[in-house]
């Protein structure tokens, strides 16, 4: 079965979902807790599934990451003045 045929499959089970919740919606009255409960749940799924309908509409695309331009020049050495030397710590302490 293809991504297509599962989707239409279950937005025909979500419509029969909803439109046994309107019966019941009837029968039962819309005022309980419990029916409100179910309509807002069954909405939710609904919504959730536009979504997920959307999403698996759109290829994804490969992404690639960001390069980041690296020069061959070397650093300024005044960016390092002030930092510590790994493991051993800054220059003017001593280390543990």
């Amino acid at each position: 079965m293809s991504v297509h045929d599962d989707l239409s499959s279950m937005q025909r089970s979500l419509d029969e979902l909803c439109r046994s919740v309107a019966r019941l919606e009837q029968r039962l009255g819309s005022g309980g807790l419990e029916v409100r409960r179910v309509r807002t749940d069954a909405d939710h799924l609904r919504e959730s599934f536009a979504l997920l309908r959307t999403a698996a509409a759109v290829p994804d695309a490969p992404k690639r990451p960001d390069l980041v331009p690296i020069p061959d020049t070397p650093y300024d050495g005044s960016l390092w003045t002030d930092s510590d030397d790994e493991g051993l710590g800054a220059r003017d302490r001593r280390a543990p």
